[in-house]
């Protein structure tokens, strides 16, 4: 992305009381360099979806601006070279009907992207798109647990690009390193609908790294369908 464009976007974000901002650290969709390793994720100039069938990009052209996890949208996961504690980010994707996806704060909690389209909010569950994804014990039953599903449907159709606009607070650790304070969503705006507030995480999702940790990179999955991104700003804070 060049850089006048990403400075629009940064310009456009308004912190809430409390917050102070530090450096820019967006992701730069010109290469792959901001990631360890990027099995076979593209960057490309455009992509579009297939009306007919599921999970499939009908048309990619070569370029610059967009990330994807490949052509048929079936890869490793993409892990930052960057580690964050607390964040706001700005995130704009696209995925293809069927799809699925998800944005691992840290590493460890996910913040669901699914083709949710057209679900009533009576409908919605912790698998939707939106939702902080379920915890996971083999030894539980049910296994999962927890989990907050939105507060409403914000959902556009496959096809078109949305948006997170997403307040992050890492958890705290004394000097020790024992876990002071859970890990908190202080607000997930999806397409400019409030859909969380203040959710806590009192351990890592399920797929997350078992351990939590002051600061961890993002993780983008990309085993479970196409997904496209064409922006997303970090912009790193200190919370109170």
């Amino acid at each position: 992305m060049k850089t006048l464009d990403r400075l629009l976007v940064l310009s456009v974000l308004v912190l809430a009381p409390g917050l102070r901002a530090a450096d820019d650290a967006s992701l730069d969709f010109t290469s792959l360099d901001d990631f360890r390793d990027p099995h076979d994720w593209q960057i490309v100039k455009s992509v579009t979806d297939d009306k007919e069938e599921k999970k499939k990009w009908k048309t990619v052209e070569p370029g610059t601006g967009l990330l994807i996890n490949g052509r048929e949208g079936k890869t490793g996961n993409l892990v930052t070279k960057g580690e964050f504690g607390d964040v706001e980010v700005e995130i704009e994707f696209m995925i293809p009907q069927g799809s699925n996806s998800g944005i691992y704060f840290q590493e460890r909690y996910e913040v669901q992207i699914l083709d949710s389209y057209g679900k009533s909010d009576d409908e919605i569950s912790v698998h939707d798109c939106g939702a902080i994804y379920e915890r996971w014990d083999e030894n539980r039953d049910p296994k999962g647990y927890e989990g907050t599903l939105p507060k409403t449907n914000a959902s556009k159709a496959p096809g078109e690009w949305q948006t997170f606009h997403i307040v992050f607070r890492a958890p705290r650790f004394d000097a020790e390193g024992k876990k002071t304070e859970n890990a908190r969503f202080v607000k997930v705006v999806h397409n400019g609908t409030l859909i969380h507030e203040n959710v806590e995480c009192t351990g890592p999702t399920r797929g997350g790294a078992a351990n939590e940790v002051a600061k961890g990179p993002f993780r983008i999955q990309g085993d479970h369908g196409p997904v496209a991104f064409r922006e997303f700003s970090i912009k790193p804070l200190a919370l109170d």
